[in-house]
């Protein structure tokens, strides 16, 4: 069982940056996949950035790509996103997700791949 509780979001201009977090319980986290995940009102839940165990590999949405960063701290057993550059179309509510099911080089884009998710925190960005 995975518990996962995401932190950081708030109101931000645009141009300007927010770092999550995604705190993790559970003795799985360091052999989880992770990603984050976000949903416009009115819009499908769209992958943003995924991560596998060690961090060495990563994986970004097109539009995020050089703008946002994820990573991940296996002894606080957290997930981050830093947000740099942040847009209007970023607006969003922000979902952290894990698969403990996966082995160490997986990464996963697609939601029905996570079988735990948080509740997730807004994201506003002001333009």
């Amino acid at each position: 069982q995975v518990h996962l509780v995401e932190s950081g979001g708030g109101l931000v201009q645009a141009g300007g940056s927010l770092r999550l977090s995604c705190a993790a319980s559970g003795r799985t986290f360091s052999m989880s996949a992770m990603g984050w995940f976000r949903q416009a009102p009115g819009k499908e839940r769209d992958f943003v950035a995924g991560i596998n165990w060690s961090g060495g590999r990563t994986a970004y949405a097109d539009s995020v790509k050089g703008r946002f960063t994820i990573s991940r701290d296996n002894v606080k057993n957290t997930v981050y996103l830093q947000m740099n550059s942040l847009k209007s179309g970023d607006t969003a509510v922000y979902y952290c997700a894990a698969q403990p099911r996966s082995t160490i080089g997986d990464l996963y884009t697609q939601t029905q791949a996570y079988d735990y998710w948080g509740q997730g925190t807004q994201v506003t960005v002001s333009s």
